[in-house]
């Protein structure tokens, strides 16, 4: 490859969004870490682009694909975080962009009724893994050469207005566009760009669900219309394909008539 060649690193990249993204910029050119907890899964998500190439099975060779790099880790443990980006700057000498992406639920409850421990595993994932990979990648792109970088963070419509149910949902998604801001403001000196995407109803295994009937803010339960999460790859590449100086700092992607706005 190139010396030229754009690098990624993709959490979440072993199902869903994430692992549509990967393949959308490994299918674009650039090399790009796959980040996740399940090796397997992450592996898996390069055979399956490997296969669709070759027109047949990749044998399981994860590096199948040029540039692919897997990154297996949780997201939560920072030390794992720090270990990842390490390694991907042995490999390739600098991380151009972050795409924040790995993210978790819970069953939808009112407060009483969601568990303290299931609160804390969704802030533990959406929260604190974000900032996590946030806090590394910063660390990487302001010592490289040149300096800078980007980080695209995936939110959600609801950093914006909640689901019914979703108190530990909602409340991270919240939290990350402010800290979006934030890193978008601290990272001006070094040249490094964060913005944020936010996502409605993009069909993946986790939003099977919303073609079946979810719960709507009447307490009825109603299908909700649906988009092609191809959208949001070739979203999340367009945002971090811009050049230097130019920075999506909020998009939001969703299906055009999905419940959003007071979401009704």
């Amino acid at each position: 490859m190139p010396e030229t060649t754009k690098t990624i690193i993709v959490t979440g990249a072993g199902s869903g969004i994430g692992r549509l993204t990967a393949q959308t910029f490994l299918n674009a050119g650039w090399r790009v870490g796959l980040v996740g907890r399940r090796e397997d899964a992450l592996r898996e998500t390069v055979e399956e682009m490997a296969a669709e190439t070759t027109g047949g099975a990749a044998d399981g060779v994860a590096n199948g694909v040029a540039g692919a790099l897997v990154l297996p880790c949780d997201v939560t443990d920072a030390d794992a975080v720090d270990a990842a980006f390490d390694r991907a700057v042995s490999e390739w000498g600098r991380v151009d962009v972050l795409f924040n992406n790995a993210g978790t639920g819970s069953p939808p409850l009112t407060p009483d009724l969601t568990t303290p421990e299931s609160f804390r595993n969704v802030i533990e994932v959406n929260l604190i893994g974000v900032f996590n990979c946030a806090r590394a990648a910063f660390r990487v792109m302001r010592a490289q050469k040149p300096q800078g970088g980007r980080i695209i963070n995936n939110g959600s419509v609801s950093s914006t207005m909640p689901r019914p149910g979703s108190i530990a949902y909602t409340a991270s998604k919240h939290a990350v566009s402010g800290m979006t801001r934030t890193i978008a403001l601290d990272g001006r000196p070094f040249n490094i760009a964060c913005g944020q995407i936010d996502i409605g109803n993009a069909l993946t295994k986790m939003a099977q669900a919303m073609t079946t009937g979810v719960p709507q803010a009447d307490g009825s339960i109603k299908v909700e219309p649906v988009m092609d999460a191809q959208l949001v790859a070739d979203a999340v590449l367009h945002m971090a394909s811009l050049p230097d100086g130019a920075n999506v700092q909020s998009m939001t992607i969703m299906a055009t008539n999905m419940p959003f706005v007071g979401r009704g």
